[in-house]
């Protein structure tokens, strides 16, 4: 598969709207280009698009996301980007991932069996990596998430979304008592106020605690009157969803407060096999790599645990531009994106996939970037 046909499949799925939830018709419109790529594809019980190939060596899977957030970013090539929404967050990882299988496995390179998956709702709940979460785990998964060509992300903090609720009597606006709108605007303060004291001493954002106000509710019968805050966290790893909820009940105590289920952050080895090879397949393609930890979460927080094999995170695209009006990719940068990993697939797991001259990786640990 070379380049002009990898990035028109790119530009066909970006095209096809596939909001969370709303996924089938991207989904099997990728599985149909899978099987003429060769690849055995299917959509499994979740709703994902499914496809094998390869028939040796270790089981590798490449694990993606083919849904997006709302809003309309007109589809069009221009300077050599491509502009359209989840050309970064995450098509254009998805297509690297299909494309650098197919051309490898076309070449007769193809060093492992692949199962790559586009799953459905990693901008919701992630059931379509929750599901496969339950399945028998593979000796080694890449996610698909912009890093940059050259990047390649070791960990994702933790989240956990929660409500605070408070509901009191009306009072008159004369007096002195102050409604819960005034408590609620408080209590988002004073959590910001303790969160700052709880990450004292911590210079990386990677190891914060971030909170984000996502909503403000505000209601009256006339009788009472009834507020809710929906916060969202963003959890450093010594922070695991269970104690950060128990973390804000002990701030509000006043507060009827209620969070979902939550992932806890996961972080890898910049030292592992995996993130070695990463580096050489970056170098021998002319780039250096760099090694980064995300302040966001992904797929990535789901199935790693789950599975506990090794795992990172990598595609073409520069994440600051996620869920933007300009969301585009730079062609060049996904062409790049796609002979990295191709090159990678012939080796996965160590070998001589890079030829006598490739020196060892060169390597640089950035310490985060915020999406």
């Amino acid at each position: 598969m070379n380049d002009t046909a990898a990035i028109d499949l790119l530009e066909e799925l970006v095209g096809t709207t596939s909001l969370s939830g709303a996924e089938h018709d991207a989904v099997a419109l990728l599985v149909g280009h899978l099987s003429a790529l060769g690849f055995d594809a299917h959509i499994d019980e979740a709703g994902n698009a499914v496809g094998l190939i390869g028939s040796g060596g270790p089981r590798v899977t490449l694990l993606g996301h083919i849904d997006t957030v709302p809003g309309h970013v007109p589809l069009r090539r221009e300077g050599g980007r491509l502009y359209g929404r989840g050309a970064v967050d995450a098509k254009g990882p998805l297509v690297a991932f299909v494309a650098a299988a197919a051309r490898a496995a076309q070449r007769g390179a193809l060093g492992c069996r692949v199962e790559l998956v586009a799953c459905v709702d990693e901008e919701g709940a992630s059931v379509g990596a929750q599901y496969r979460a339950t399945l028998p785990a593979p000796d080694v998964c890449v996610v698909g998430e912009p890093s940059g060509w050259s990047g390649v992300t070791l960990g994702y903090k933790g989240v956990l979304d929660l409500s605070l609720t408070r509901r009191e009597g009306v009072a008159h606006t004369a007096a002195e008592a102050p409604g819960v709108a005034a408590l609620a605007c408080r209590q988002f303060v004073a959590l910001e106020r303790a969160a700052a004291t709880f990450d004292e001493g911590q210079p990386s954002l990677y190891e914060r605690l971030l909170l984000h106000l996502l909503d403000l509710d505000l209601t009256s019968d006339g009788l009472f009157e009834q507020a809710r805050l929906r916060l969202r966290l963003r959890l450093p790893p010594r922070l695991p969803p269970q104690r950060a909820l128990e973390w804000v009940r002990e701030q509000a105590p006043d507060w009827d407060v209620t969070a979902g289920e939550g992932l806890p952050a996961w972080d890898g080895p910049r030292t592992s096999r995996l993130a070695r090879e990463f580096g050489r397949a970056i170098a021998a393609e002319g780039g250096r790599a760099r090694f980064q930890r995300k302040t966001g979460s992904a797929d990535m927080n789901v199935v790693a645990p789950a599975w506990g094999c090794p795992c990172l995170a990598y595609g073409p695209g520069d994440a600051a531009l996620d869920h933007t009006p300009d969301e585009h990719i730079e062609l060049d940068e996904f062409s790049r994106g796609v002979a990295v990993l191709s090159r990678w697939l012939a080796a996965p797991l160590g070998g001589a996939a890079y030829g006598p001259r490739c020196a060892p990786a060169s390597v640089n640990e950035g310490s985060q970037t915020d999406m």
